[in-house]
């Protein structure tokens, strides 16, 4: 994968340009070694009566983890009374979380974990993200999906001031158009945020602390592909952007 530069022209016209610089960055994971089970060992017989045997407790279920998925599928059911899922029917993986930090003003690139989605999707996460240097210059915590071979791929940023969505065609990268909804947002520095992404057909919803943008993307650009995490840089100072994205629940729908 290739390093992505963008550069910012008028509002009225394309918003993000990009120039890719060599970076490769690994985007599979590697495939989990399934374990052999061991035979199991034949009993001797013997007249002498058995010690009496005290179970060993069992694990203490994850009570978190438990409570996460049952919120994550509370606000399935109410993204499908919106419309924003066709059925809450599919597979629900969660994936690692993501800290990362990058100075290098106005690129982006792609980070694991990844995942492969060929299916309509829902993505949430708790963001937190912050900048070396207080700046007008984009900046933030975001997603990439639909990502190709090829490089062409959508591209989700949340900036202090506003949701950068981006579609990466060739060697350019348009801003995708909203259907309803400001995607303006108003943070600090440092920053904090609620964030679900949920893709139906070629819709997209982005909601931020519970306020949903609407998007309408591209007829002839598949979302289905590769699913990374994405930072884009605002400052060349210290550290530069710093990213961490916690609690990453990622619904996959059922074909």
């Amino acid at each position: 994968m290739k390093t992505r530069r963008i550069s910012y022209l008028s509002i009225a016209v394309l918003i993000l340009v990009m120039i890719s610089s060599a970076c490769e960055m690994p985007l599979g994971a590697a495939p989990t070694e399934t374990p052999t089970a061991s035979p199991t060992a034949t009993a001797k017989p013997t007249a002498t009566p058995k010690p009496t045997y005290t179970p060993k407790p069992t694990a203490t279920p994850n009570v978190a983890a438990t409570q996460r998925i049952d919120e994550f599928n509370s606000l399935l059911e109410d993204f499908l009374a919106q419309g924003y899922v066709a059925s809450t029917e599919g597979e629900i993986v969660e994936l690692d979380d993501f800290k990362q930090e990058w100075a290098q003003l106005y690129y982006y690139d792609f980070f694991p974990p990844t995942q492969e989605v060929n299916a309509d999707f829902v993505f949430k996460s708790h963001v937190k993200w912050s900048t070396a240097a207080d700046t007008s210059d984009l900046s933030g915590c975001g997603i990439a999906f639909g990502l190709q071979d090829n490089g062409d791929h959508y591209v989700i940023f949340l900036d202090k001031s506003r949701i950068a969505f981006g579609m990466n065609r060739g060697t350019n990268t348009y801003q995708v158009g909203k259907t309803r909804g400001s995607g303006r947002l108003s943070f600090g520095n440092p920053a904090e945020a609620d964030l679900v992404v949920a893709v139906k057909e070629k819709s997209a919803f982005v909601s931020v602390d519970g306020e949903v943008t609407e998007y309408t993307l591209s007829a002839d650009q598949t979302t289905h592909g590769t699913f990374s995490f994405s930072l884009l840089s605002g400052t060349n100072r210290d550290y530069g952007t710093r990213c961490e994205m916690t609690d990453n629940i990622l619904w996959i729908a059922g074909k």
